[in-house]
């Protein structure tokens, strides 16, 4: 088959005395993200997404939490990494579609500089990554402020190149 899709998922907690990085974005805030790495979401589901187009597996398995060296890790470049495999598989992503879920802080004026990120580190057009946000209307953990969720759909392309 010539197409592949694929979907992922990420949440992490918020706490204090980190930064709130979101695809490769460093989003003013008084809460960040907790995690083994940078704990961003919204670059950790796409790279799933990727991932799990080709039965590749999760993240986990490529960047375990365990391993010291992914400790305070740039996603982006973790991004890069998964980039390259799928390449290196034969395929290129057609486009990314994505939503992250989160009480506060408004993400609309910052959606097109995640696009932007993006894109620059996947070698892709912009238009072809769509970044939405919206809240959970005051519902469960991501609700009640206690963290921010992500997901996203991935289409790669065979490449006939």
């Amino acid at each position: 088959m010539p197409l592949r899709i694929g979907n992922g998922y990420d949440i992490h907690r918020l706490v204090g005395d980190r930064p709130l990085i979101l695809g490769g974005v460093t989003i003013p805030h008084d809460l960040g993200l907790l995690g083994h790495s940078d704990a961003d979401v919204l670059t950790h589901a796409i790279m799933d997404a990727l991932l799990g187009a080709l039965s590749l597996g999760d993240i986990g398995y490529y960047f375990p939490p365990t391993d010291p060296q992914w400790a305070g890790a740039d996603s982006l470049k973790l991004l890069e990494q998964v980039d390259q495999l799928i390449h290196h598989k034969g395929w290129q992503i057609g486009n990314l579609d994505t939503v992250i879920v989160a009480e506060r802080p408004k993400l609309k004026p910052h959606i097109a500089t995640m696009r932007d990120r993006l894109a620059a580190v996947l070698h892709l057009d912009p238009e072809q990554i769509g970044i939405k946000a919206t809240t959970n209307e005051k519902l469960g953990p991501v609700g009640r402020e206690e963290g921010i969720a992500a997901y996203a759909v991935a289409l790669l392309v065979k490449d006939e190149g």
